[in-house]
């Protein structure tokens, strides 16, 4: 039986965060830098983003990441330390240095995240000072848990963090987790390494997204980063808020076995399909809450593809779907133009046969044997107006299917995105 606990990252045994202000935001008092420890030695698993331009500390923690170990994470939100050249590589090392020496850990047991805007180099003074202050701040209260995850947001309005427990073997065991993101919602995220080949068949993750996840379950290396990439495929690769994939986008895991002996980690296939069905729930729910706190979003919209020959191929026409800024704009306005859902679908990429296609909007069937049907104008508009809306499209090729969430586009993203650097 699962259930959901208070936390966040912090509520698995074994974790302790903090968060302060030092500066790097302009908003005073919002804090701007946090650090996640894990007491004991912790198995890593990480995905990162395959934008050809990444980021300093993406740069660093894929190394870091690769050896399978690390016992903390330090972020900052503000500065992206992207695009900063050979001193912003040195700087995320600083970072990494300065949270080894003051927690008596190696640096490379820490994993490095920023956020923020891109091309400023990192006010390391202020750094500095963040880390020290953090350090001496940590714990392993719920306020805690609630601190870190307010440290990652940038243009978020509400921070974003879960906690559950579940039963293993004869163990309670605890998944933890936090993620930020708003805007810049594309994220492809590939296991470090990545040289094209992406971790799973079709693992493109949408957004500026950060998400830690802790766990006190034993759980090997291989094992935990099987279950990550095929949790992320359920989730963050299933959002998309505009299309935009950021040079920072990572999700991070650390799992510390503190909830069972050494000799009791997830070995048997019963245990380890408990523990992907918890760690399933954790981040679909953070990654509906990105979506839900999309950059000016009023409504959220869940786009179902059936009916294809492939599942790549019903992702690709969700997709298409759930980036239209005509789709995005038209649902926004609540305005029943279901005429640019089918339009967006004829342009995936995919090849489709039109009298084949059936629409429906929320339970209505809009349009189906290559014509709108009689119901389309009178009941879509009642429709439109609900905060949640489902749109299913299927191809009528197949048996196969995929699912994306995204929100929708409205004047206030423009307003958000127009002065963001000012």
């Amino acid at each position: 039986m699962l259930s959901e606990v208070e936390g966040g990252v912090v509520a698995p045994k074994g974790f302790k965060a903090s968060a302060v202000y030092c500066g790097i935001r302009t908003q005073t008092g919002v804090p701007d830098l946090g650090i996640i420890l894990s007491e004991y030695p912790a198995t890593c698993a990480a995905l990162f983003t395959t934008n050809e331009i990444s980021a300093a500390p993406v740069k660093l923690s894929r190394t870091i990441a690769r050896r399978g170990k690390a016992r903390a994470v330090v972020v900052n939100s503000g500065n992206a330390n992207a695009c900063t050249g050979e001193q912003g590589y040195r700087d995320a090392q600083t970072m990494a240095q300065l949270v080894a020496k003051h927690l008596s850990i190696n640096a490379d047991e820490v994993i490095v995240a920023s956020t923020g805007i891109i091309g400023h180099p990192l006010p390391m003074d202020k750094i500095h000072y963040g880390i020290e202050s953090a350090v001496h701040c940590m714990g392993n209260k719920p306020s805690n848990g609630v601190l870190i995850s307010r440290a990652i947001m940038t243009t978020d309005t509400v921070p974003k963090n879960i906690a559950v427990k579940v039963k293993i073997k004869d163990y309670d065991i605890t998944i933890g987790g936090i993620s930020k993101g708003s805007g810049m919602i594309s994220p492809r995220l590939a296991i470090p390494g990545w040289h094209g080949q992406t971790c799973l068949s079709v693992p493109q993750v949408e957004a500026t997204m950060l998400c830690f996840l802790t766990t006190d379950a034993s759980v090997p290396h291989s094992v935990l980063e099987r279950c990550l990439c095929q949790s992320v495929e359920r989730s963050f690769n299933r959002i998309t808020v505009d299309g935009h994939t950021s040079t920072n986008d990572m999700v991070v895991m650390l799992a510390n076995g503190a909830a069972m002996t050494q000799d009791s980690g997830l070995a048997t296939q019963d245990s380890i399909k408990v523990f992907q069905q918890a760690l399933d729930y954790v981040t679909i729910y953070l990654a509906k809450a990105i979506v839900r706190d999309g950059e000016g979003a009023t409504k959220f919209v869940e786009i179902e593809v059936i009916g294809a020959r492939s599942e790549a191929d019903a992702e690709k026409v969700a997709r298409s779907i759930a980036n239209s800024p005509l789709v995005k704009t038209a649902i926004n306005g609540e305005d029943p133009n279901w005429g640019r859902i089918i339009s967006a679908a004829g342009y995936a990429g995919v090849p489709l046969e039109e009298g084949r296609l059936k629409l429906y909007i929320g339970s209505q069937l809009i349009f189906e044997n290559g014509m709108p049907t009689t119901l389309a104008k009178e009941n879509l508009t009642e429709v439109m107006k609900k905060k949640d809306i489902h749109i299913q499209l299927d191809l009528g090729l197949g048996s196969c299917n995929a699912t994306i969430w995204t929100c929708d586009l409205s004047h206030a993203y423009v307003t958000i995105n127009a002065e963001y650097h000012t």
